[in-house]
């Protein structure tokens, strides 16, 4: 085969990895459980590529991440569930159908600019799934307010929409001060598991201290997500701070003591400018 710009050609080469007889043995051993964290893996190579502003690195993470989309779309047809070009039918009706202002008729388009016409439409479409889901039997007979938030998100993405979600009936705390009495209260339960040395009950604890860190962020108007990426990097340029200093002194941070990269980490404090 040679490389194409034909979608087709990407779809034939799939069929082709999985084929049984001639495929590769890894490709044709996939399912959708064990091919899912590769999906999730190359959309954050995606964000990665564009955080750092590199193009090249951009067109060729959004090749993987199409074709995770095709693996799974090959995976489908296999099992007589869709294809391929089921996915594409079905996004470019949702799109058709979620854009009557854009894709409509002219008298329609200026009827259907009024705000919230996207929101209408959506709360259709998922009233319209949650009917075919329990028809299928894949959601329970009560339905919850919370049921459309994808459990295989990130979790501090989850549990933020968690909460959005019941703060649309009010279940919600009215302002940020009362969080951080619940910040200690939680701090405390996690003291106590901790002397307990439950690992269970430590885990469980760490986790409502987690949940509730990400809700104070929500009233403050920070995204746990993003502030944690923030700091994530903010650790790394430090972390090759010391390592760039050691070596520049000869020697290797596996040889260094804790006190020499503590005092170069507050070093880095104070050179390192702000990004």
């Amino acid at each position: 085969m040679e490389p194409s710009n034909d979608i087709k050609r990407l779809v034939d080469i799939m069929a082709r990895l999985r084929d049984p007889q001639n495929g590769c043995a890894w490709d044709v051993e996939q399912t959708f459980e064990t091919i899912m964290p590769y999906t999730i893996e190359e959309a954050y190579e995606v964000a990665d590529a564009i955080e750092r502003g590199d193009m090249d690195d951009l067109a060729d993470e959004l090749g993987d991440l199409l074709l995770q989309v095709v693996y799974h779309a090959r995976m489908a047809e296999e099992a007589g569930l869709f294809a391929f070009g089921d996915v594409v039918h079905a996004v470019t009706d949702k799109m058709i159908r979620r854009h009557p202002h854009v894709f409509g008729p002219d008298n329609t388009r200026s009827m259907t600019m009024a705000k919230g016409m996207w929101e209408k439409v959506k709360a259709q479409e998922k009233a319209d799934k949650a009917k075919r889901q329990l028809e299928a039997g894949t959601i329970s007979k009560r339905p919850s307010l919370l049921d459309d938030v994808p459990r295989a998100q990130p979790s501090l993405m989850r549990s933020l929409k968690l909460q959005k979600k019941a703060a649309t009936v009010g279940f919600d705390w009215s302002e940020a001060e009362p969080i951080l009495d619940k910040i200690h209260e939680e701090i405390g339960e996690l003291s106590e598991a901790m002397q307990s040395g439950d690992e269970k009950h430590i885990t469980e604890e760490y986790g409502d201290l987690l949940f509730v860190m990400v809700n104070l962020g929500r009233h403050l108007g920070i995204e746990a997500e993003a502030a944690l990426a923030g700091t994530n990097l903010k650790f790394s340029r430090r972390f090759a701070f010391i390592e760039e200093k050691l070596d520049q002194a000869g020697k290797s941070i596996k040889d260094a003591s804790l006190d020499e990269m503590e005092a170069l980490w507050q070093l880095a404090k104070t050179e390192l400018k702000p990004l």
